[in-house]
């Protein structure tokens, strides 16, 4: 597959990120014409559009990591709700798409509405990001002052926590030895299923 960027057409092969200025109005537009099309994904930067197509390893992780997280949230019986895909956006400022959002301490917030206004509304108290192209940038979410970001990259976790303007290398709010908890599941995920993963997470939590 060759790379395609055109007012008809986008097409890029798996893996590839594609870097180009662009106005909020160019990806207004492009927003557009991808429509709810999982693939490529966009993202924008005052001056600069972003088109990243996944690879599968970037979707089996993401996957996983958003089960990791549920399983932990149901067995300390903490009441959330979770989305994916979503699109974060403020005019003119930035567009994003995470992985994973999850509203743990905001979930009021956020109860049936099948919109969320990024200008009002808390933000998610956490979210999931997967890095197999190096196209995250950890800073593309302070417009949005989300307090807890994981990003994994190189299959090691890097949980990220906002500390007044910035963000900062440390131990998750929710869940600690996470990152130890995420590397065994990623090798027995890498190794055998995602069922056998969460099975294992499962009944490491029972003890």
């Amino acid at each position: 597959m060759h790379t395609v960027i055109t007012p008809e057409r986008i097409e890029l092969p798996p893996g590839t990120v594609v870097r180009m200025l662009g106005s909020w109005q160019d990806y207004q537009v492009l927003s557009q014409q991808l429509g709810d099309r999982s693939s490529p994904r966009i993202k924008y930067r005052p001056g600069e559009i972003l088109l990243m197509a996944p690879l599968p390893e970037h979707g089996r992780d993401a996957s996983l990591l958003g089960l990791i997280v549920t399983a932990l949230l149901d067995h300390l019986n903490r009441t959330y709700d979770s989305f994916t895909p979503i699109t974060m956006s403020k005019p003119l400022v930035s567009g994003i798409e995470p992985d994973y959002c999850f509203y743990i301490e905001n979930w009021r917030s956020v109860v049936g509405k099948n919109r969320i206004d990024w200008q009002n509304d808390p933000p998610p108290d956490l979210v999931i990001e997967v890095d197999v192209t190096s196209y995250t940038n950890i800073n593309d979410y302070l417009p949005y002052k989300v307090p807890e970001v994981w990003l994994l990259k190189n299959k090691q976790l890097l949980v990220y926590k906002l500390q007044g303007e910035n963000y900062a290398i440390t131990e998750s709010t929710y869940f600690p030895n996470i990152r130890e908890i995420v590397q065994q599941c990623l090798q027995i995920g890498n190794e055998q299923t995602t069922s056998e993963a969460i099975k294992w997470l499962r009944n490491f939590l029972r003890g």
